[in-house]
Parts: structure tokens; C-alpha cells; sequence
């Protein structure tokens, strides 16, 4: 009888342990870090001032959303694609630039102009343990051409589970400005 009490008490303590371990890694998910999981990007140092067209388009992103009685959060995983729908011209990322719901910077996700060659594509990830964009959470990127306009297609696809419900939806971005010359 008594080594039964014992083993419940040993359970008992290592399922209290396993739930401090996760509440610990939660709390420590709230760190904005870089990640960009679809290759090696190619740098190049162009002068903005050298292309022919620039943009800047806002892209809302949901790092987590309300559900029940809107008192409940539902994070997500969310990935910023970019893609340069021309066959012919490459493209440049000089920016992409998270914020939280109130506008303020959160993170920038490139350190120097990327260039997208012809029907190349890019994405940056935030974490879904990363809780501090929440639901009106927005990348700012600019970008620029030498010859052809509205050459990239730019989404965020949002995705998360929890248990055995599944959520997954894109935004699309929308151009703020633009100049060229």
C-alpha cells in the first residue's frame, strides 16, 4: 500500500515538474529572433537611390488572434513571403520591418538589400511563441525595381494548432507608397 502512495506521489511531482517546464518555455518565447528557413539570401550593396522604382507595402500579420469571448488568445505561426513575379528583372528588399499592434518597431528582418533574381522567393518567420506583435501586428517592406512596377507579390500565411483544432489563412499586402524616377 505504502509503495503505491509513493509512486502516485512521484507522479504526482514529475507532472507539477513537466508543467513548470512548459510554463517556463512560454514565458521565454516572447524573444524576437531571426529566422529564415528557405536558403542562403543573396546580399548585394545597391544604392536606393540607383533603382528606378521603389514601393513600401503594409502587410497585416496575426500573431495571435481572440476566440471564445475574446479573453482567450490562439497564437500562430506567422511566415512574411515575398515574391518576384518576373521573369525577366530581379527585385531588391532594402526592408522588412515588424511591428506590434500599436505601431511600434519590433524587429527588422533584413540586415542588408537582398536582391530576388527572376521568380525567386523569400520568407521570414515569427514564432508563434513570440506573443508581443499580437492581432494587428504589421511588416513594413520596401522594395525596389530597376524596370518593372509591381513586380513582387508579398502575403503573410498565418498558421497554428492547438490539440485537434487547426487555423490557417493569408493576408495580402497593400502598397502605401511608391516613387519613381
Amino acid at each position: 500500500m505504502k509503495s503505491k502512495k509513493n509512486i502516485l506521489q512521484i507522479i504526482l511531482l514529475f507532472s507539477v515538474m513537466l508543467t513548470l517546464h512548459s510554463c517556463n518555455q512560454e514565458e521565454s518565447g516572447s524573444d524576437i529572433k531571426k529566422s529564415h528557413p528557405s536558403h542562403i539570401y543573396n546580399h548585394t550593396s545597391v544604392d536606393s537611390a540607383d533603382l528606378a522604382y521603389l514601393q513600401t507595402d503594409y502587410v497585416p500579420v496575426y500573431s495571435d488572434i481572440y476566440h471564445r469571448d475574446g479573453t482567450r488568445r490562439f497564437s500562430l505561426t506567422v511566415t512574411l513571403s515575398i515574391r518576384n513575379n518576373s521573369q525577366v528583372d530581379s527585385a531588391y528588399i532594402l526592408s522588412a520591418n515588424y511591428h506590434d499592434s500599436y505601431g511600434t518597431f519590433l524587429h527588422g528582418y533584413v540586415d542588408s538589400t537582398i536582391i530576388l533574381t527572376p521568380l525567386e522567393s523569400i520568407e521570414f518567420v515569427v514564432d508563434e511563441k513570440q506573443i508581443t506583435g499580437g492581432a494587428g501586428a504589421n511588416f513594413i517592406v520596401e522594395w525596389g525595381a530597376t524596370n518593372f512596377a509591381d513586380q513582387l507579390m508579398i502575403q503573410t500565411v498565418m498558421i497554428g494548432t492547438n490539440g485537434q483544432q487547426g487555423i490557417s489563412f493569408i493576408t495580402d499586402a497593400k502598397k502605401i507608397g511608391e516613387r519613381s524616377h
